[in-house]
């Protein structure tokens, strides 16, 4: 499988934040419930059977399977689970907040995360919350369940086995890992104790980063999968049947945003106005066919609660009359922040375009992808062209960044998207935060449908893409399955004929 590899940083899930590392970790561990291959927004049992949800969300008891084993051949239990959480806790490492954000501490986690029996666990929650905003937390990467023994046994110090887990796997996953080597490749094994083994007896993941290297690689047969070229290149190879290519909705989105600092970017109907400018088809048409598609919410497509509602078009007479409400002069000057990665290249030109038609004259200000965050982060732009994917497969992720900034000092506790863009709305906030409590998911599920749509007419954000992972697969390759997240995505199912 020929793809980027160089944003490796650690293979531990209570570490592991990055896509590739996220990705293999998904195919080398399990966890107590996962998303359903045929439908994310379902969750089902993995290592556990069943579970029992107390109706105040208070208490989750999880009765796990007696057959799933650890690559060592020792079976999984309870008290494994228990301790992964527990770890995630104590770590508190970037993607720990997933789990330690129901209230368990380091203090407490002992005492309410614990192993009852080896097959029953049970979760009390400080912070109550709708059963299926825990369960979809306890699905992400860092909810993984490691072998407890080998991590104690390869501790050092009070590290909880942190560091030899950077560069191993101890999981009950169809694959562990037995190489690695930075920016190079990266080599996964066939589990031989998994229940219902990998047909693939061993992956090589292999580190090119030039998408045209890939689809050479691919044509000459010196790899079977290749997983990002571009448009064009899928374009071309969707008529060869050579060859096949795979792909899933992700839970990315690609976004305008409006610094709220400026006096020119708060007026509603300026940021209406830039919301009517853009030409959202021709961009998903002509720039970005099979990878990126339309979307006007904070949260896409396959995300519980989206709404898929498209109130905006390209309508530039609009636009210019809304402007002139506002008593925008002709050729104002306005600044965009993007990186100059594909495809946010192409599409800030054809931004630059769209809001040139109705009297902005914006500029281009480019940029690799960590110099555009830090500028965001800072608050340093004015538009910014950006990204962001969802830290767990529940829609409380991406409306507390895009809607909630408690405070918007300096020091604000949710320095995210919303903070970053000096955003802040105190009822759509509220709003958010209520619906994180909502402990009925049909209530819950609805107030975030009354929230996106909220979101979408008043906030300072110009919705405008979701991203589709998409796998061009060899001659006889059949089998992979991509997922929403990449810790979703699966290659236990991977054959070649």
């Amino acid at each position: 499988m020929a793809r980027r590899l160089d944003d490796i940083t650690s293979f531990d899930p209570a570490e592991s934040y990055e896509f590739t590392n996220n990705e293999i970790d998904g195919n080398c561990y399990r966890r107590l419930v996962a998303p359903d291959p045929d439908d994310a927004r379902r969750l089902v049992g993995d290592v556990a059977a069943a579970w029992d949800a107390a109706p105040d969300g208070s208490r989750f008891t999880f009765h796990l399977r007696p057959d799933v084993t650890f690559a060592t051949g020792r079976p999984v239990t309870a008290d494994d689970a228990a301790f992964s959480l527990a770890r995630v806790v104590r770590l508190d490492r970037a993607p720990g907040f997933i789990i330690r954000q129901f209230g368990w501490t380091a203090d407490n986690v002992d005492r309410l995360i614990r192993a009852e029996d080896a097959r029953t666990l049970v979760l009390d929650v400080p912070r109550p919350a709708a059963a299926g905003y825990v369960l979809h937390c306890l699905s992400a990467n860092a909810g993984s369940i490691v072998d407890r023994d080998t991590v104690r046994a390869h501790a050092v110090g009070d590290d909880l086995g942190r560091g030899w887990l950077a560069r191993h796997t101890a999981g009950a996953g169809p694959y562990r890992l037995t190489a690695f080597e930075a920016s190079d490749h990266v080599t996964l094994e066939r589990n031989p104790h998994a229940a219902g083994p990998a047909r693939m007896a061993r992956i090589v993941l292999r580190h090119v980063p030039d998408p045209s290297a890939q689809r050479l690689l691919l044509a000459r047969g010196d790899v079977d999968i290749a997983r990002d070229l571009t448009a064009d290149q899928l374009a071309g190879l969707a008529g060869d049947p050579r060859f096949s290519l795979v792909s899933a909705a992700q839970a990315t989105s690609l976004y305008v945003a409006m610094n709220q600092a400026h006096a020119l970017l708060r007026a509603p109907d300026m940021i209406a106005a830039l919301k009517w400018a853009i030409d959202y088809d021709g961009i998903a048409a002509w720039l970005t066919p099979r990878t990126w598609d339309v979307c006007q919410s904070f949260l896409p497509s396959c995300l519980p609660g989206a709404i898929g509602d498209r109130p905006y078009h390209h309508d530039p007479d609009r636009a210019r009359a809304l402007l002139a409400r506002v008593g925008v002069a002709r050729g104002t000057p306005v600044t965009l922040d993007f990186a100059t990665a594909a495809p946010s290249a192409d599409i800030a030109q054809v931004i630059q375009a769209n809001l040139a038609a109705i009297g902005l004259a914006v500029t281009l200000i480019p940029g690799d992808q960590r110099q555009v965050i830090t500028r965001t982060r800072q608050r340093r732009h004015q538009l910014a062209l950006m990204g962001w994917g969802a830290d767990y497969f529940d829609p409380n992720s991406n409306a507390q960044a895009f809607c909630e900034n408690p405070d918007d000092g300096e020091d604000g506790p949710l320095k995210i998207v919303a903070w970053r863009s000096h955003y802040r709305d105190p009822a759509l906030d509220a709003a958010s935060r209520a619906a994180g409590r909502e402990t009925d998911e049909a209530r819950r599920l609805a107030d975030y449908a009354a929230l996106q749509r909220r979101f979408m007419a008043t906030a300072p954000f110009v919705m405008l893409l979701q991203q589709n992972a998409v796998a061009a697969l060899g001659p006889g390759v059949a089998g992979l399955r991509l997922g929403a997240l990449p810790d979703f995505t699966r290659y236990g199912t991977i054959t070649r004929h």
